[in-house]
């Protein structure tokens, strides 16, 4: 139990004092700066008083626990007023300003129109709601301002833990490599990077160019995989898209069939990216099969689980993520189910070895030693693109810490019970249709009153509902397009979200869908949402 001293506004600095150093020697009385060589003392970015500073500090904190205490009296979102717009195209400051008075801007202008993630309405995108806990660490990380690319100290130490335990979740084994990074399109990317240097390694082009190196994913999978093979300079054109059956995984057979022709064609195949979790609606590719298939081919098999991956700490769900422990590498979010604030994207490489030597080089200015500061390596530098990496690590490893695996697992769950409510509610809703299978969290439905000229037109009704729910400030849906119709999408990732915000979508959905179908056909620009 937190003790009620621990709520007070003002404590005293908790920080151990530290052991005495050796003093700076100090300048003689009377001595001349200028003379001795010496540059005199200047100002710094600190406050010359830091209990004002302090004071501000703390009513920002509470105003920020009050702003999620309290989220369900606010909109989900709602649009921002042109003369708001106005306010963010000022001239670029020269003079120095108060922090009070860029504070009440924020509250003015940021506070108010905000994307919405945290409020349990919003379900339209695959974001985590973020917690307390986690908003916490982050102040202290930015407090520390640690550059986890190398050297010797603790927040690496954190960073290394967490990898650890990510390990042990996914079961990987002993000697594999984790990395925080922005989020799962730059995880892919990275395994993408990976899988490729491991191909050529292996000889994967002869000395005449051919032997183009090919990838597979299935037709449902996020486009950032196509965008990484791009950047990888491979082109979007060496990913063969898999056609996916009615679950909306992909199809095996038409895997083994472009495998067997790509080969007769002369090119190779190097990578296989299964998803844990579509986009879409959220289905789970057949990971074990997946897996056995790129063993027999000598493909890189990795896994997409930017959130579906999470399904792993439901011991419910974690029987549809057989085979993951078998990927060489897995991309997945902090962010999203596992409710960290943005961003913090993590990779996880079976072999770290494969890591180091796709992204480690020397330099003088990153020389290793034994002792000091520059001891510790291999470095996190060594096993990604960047070098300047922020303290993502600290607020998993607070989430982790906090709430544990158990909690979050229930989380995870809970969101695809609700789901399954979701989808009980719409198919005895005379007014709605489902668009798709509910495999996790992922909800697709129509409103299929109001059409008036076939299915274009209810396209058009369906994308103008969206946004009418949207301005409602009630709840926020997004749109897909399944089958070539245009569906509502209700993501619930968020875990304030209770069934009661269910019903508000629904009834919401409902009554616009019978206002915008009594009402004129709207323009195309309207149309669009």
């Amino acid at each position: 139990m937190i003790p009620p001293e621990a709520f007070s506004r003002r404590h005293e600095p908790s920080v151990r004092p530290l052991p005495p150093v050796e003093a700076r020697p100090q300048a003689t009385s009377g001595s001349d700066p200028a003379k001795s060589g010496e540059p005199p003392e200047a100002p710094t970015l600190d406050p010359e008083a830091w209990e004002p500073l302090r004071a501000l500090a703390h009513r920002m904190l509470d105003d920020m626990l009050d702003y999620t205490a309290e989220i369900r009296r606010r909109p989900v979102w709602q649009v921002m007023p042109e003369a708001v717009r106005a306010r963010f195209r000022a001239p670029l400051p020269a003079a120095p300003g108060e922090l009070a008075d860029v504070y009440r801007e924020f509250q003015e202008i940021v506070l108010p129109y905000a994307g919405g993630n945290v409020h349990p309405g919003f379900m339209g995108w695959v974001h985590g709601g973020g917690t307390a806990v986690g908003m916490l660490a982050e102040m202290l990380a930015a407090g520390l301002n640690s550059n986890l690319g190398g050297r010797d100290h603790a927040p690496i130490e954190i960073e290394r833990q967490v990898s650890e335990w990510m390990r042990e979740v996914f079961g990987f084994p002993e000697g594999a490599s984790g990395l925080f990074v922005t989020g799962s399109s730059q995880a892919n990317f990275i395994a993408v990077l990976i899988a490729r240097e491991a191909a050529l390694r292996a000889g994967g082009l002869n000395g005449n160019g051919e032997g183009h190196l090919t990838a597979y994913t299935s037709a449902a999978a996020h486009a950032c995989i196509s965008k990484a093979m791009h950047m990888a300079g491979l082109g979007a054109a060496a990913l063969r898209p898999i056609a996916v059956d009615e679950h909306h995984r992909i199809r095996l057979a038409e895997l083994r069939a472009a495998v067997a022709a790509d080969r007769a064609a002369g090119r190779i195949p190097f990578l296989l990216v299964a998803t844990a979790g579509t986009v879409d609606i959220g289905a789970i590719d057949p990971l074990r099969d997946l897996s056995e298939i790129a063993a027999r081919e000598g493909m890189w098999f990795h896994v997409d689980g930017a959130f579906g991956a999470w399904a792993k700490l439901a011991p419910e769900l974690a029987p549809r993520l057989e085979g993951l422990e078998r990927a060489d590498s897995l991309a997945c979010d902090f962010h999203k189910w596992a409710q960290a604030p943005y961003d913090a994207g993590f990779i996880l490489v079976r072999d770290g070895k494969q890591a180091l030597a796709t992204f480690a080089v020397d330099a003088p200015y990153l020389r290793r030693a034994t002792r000091g500061a520059a001891a510790g390596s291999p470095w996190p530098c060594d096993y990604g693109p960047d070098l300047s990496r922020g303290f993502r690590a600290l607020k998993a490893w607070f989430t982790l810490k906090v709430y544990g695996t158990q909690r979050l697992g229930e989380v995870v769950a809970r969101c695809c019970r609700l789901a399954r409510y979701l989808e009980m509610r719409i198919a005895a809703n005379a007014e709605l249709e489902l668009a798709a299978p509910v495999p996790l969290n992922i909800v697709c439905f129509r409103y299929r009153g109001g059409a008036r000229d076939g299915g274009e037109d209810q396209d058009a009704v369906n994308a103008r509902i969206a946004a009418a729910v949207q301005h409602s400030g009630i709840a926020v849906p997004s749109t897909t397009v399944l089958d070539g119709r245009v569906a509502l999408r209700a993501a619930i990732v968020n875990h304030r979200t209770q069934a009661r915000d269910l019903e508000a979508l629904l009834e919401a959905v409902t009554r616009c869908g019978r206002q915008i179908a009594a009402a004129p056909a709207a323009g195309p620009s309207e149309a669009a949402g």
